[in-house]
């Protein structure tokens, strides 16, 4: 568990060197993403290279609003989790896995989180669960209505990186239900604000 409770702060360019931090100036978190995977399409998202990755998604914190939280324990970033309107995330919304479920869906006021992030050094301690608390409380306060997340349902123990999505195991007991699953593990979670 958590020895001190994080505080959780929105990503915004003042910030910018702590994700830098957390995420390692040249790795990028997973595999270089830069958290752009779910933004872009995935042929313009290849077409990246990990430094144009980074440049843009720091021009999109440096635009607002911002597009995340990040964990602090004292005045380090122990962890992130990408959570914004349905619209900011383009792959998000035209993958099979996490389409809208209905086509008015207000992508304005559903939100999605699509990306958690955990310092190796504090993994395991239950830090991905309170990013996500701390995600429901900041869309809520941003006037959401709902939030959806694509998490992975493990069949077997996951390796590093595979649950960058979520664990849904983990945010069920906050509140989150499945509405879809289209491939066998991965549901679409929602939870009603």
């Amino acid at each position: 568990m958590i020895a001190d409770r994080p505080v959780f702060r929105p990503l915004t360019i003042d910030r910018w060197d702590d994700l830098v931090d957390l995420f390692g100036p040249e790795r990028g978190a997973c595999a270089g993403c830069w958290c752009m995977w779910p933004r872009i399409r995935g042929v313009e998202f290849k077409a990246l290279s990990r430094a144009a990755r980074r440049a843009r998604f720091r021009r999109l914190v440096a635009l607002g609003p911002a597009p995340g939280l990040l964990a602090y324990e004292r005045d380090t970033a122990v962890g992130w989790v990408a959570v914004s309107p349905r619209r900011a995330v383009h792959r998000f919304n035209i993958a099979r896995k996490s389409a809208p479920t209905t086509p008015d869906e207000d992508l304005d006021r559903t939100w999605a989180i699509t990306c958690f992030y955990v310092r190796a050094s504090h993994r395991g301690r239950g830090l991905t669960r309170a990013l996500a608390d701390a995600a429901i409380a900041y869309a809520r306060r941003n006037k959401a209505r709902r939030i959806d997340v694509c998490a992975v349902e493990p069949e077997k123990r996951l390796g590093w990186g595979d649950a960058f999505v979520g664990v849904a195991s983990s945010l069920r007991p906050l509140g989150f239900t499945e509405i879809a699953r289209r491939t066998p593990r991965r549901p679409l979670l929602r939870i009603e604000l």
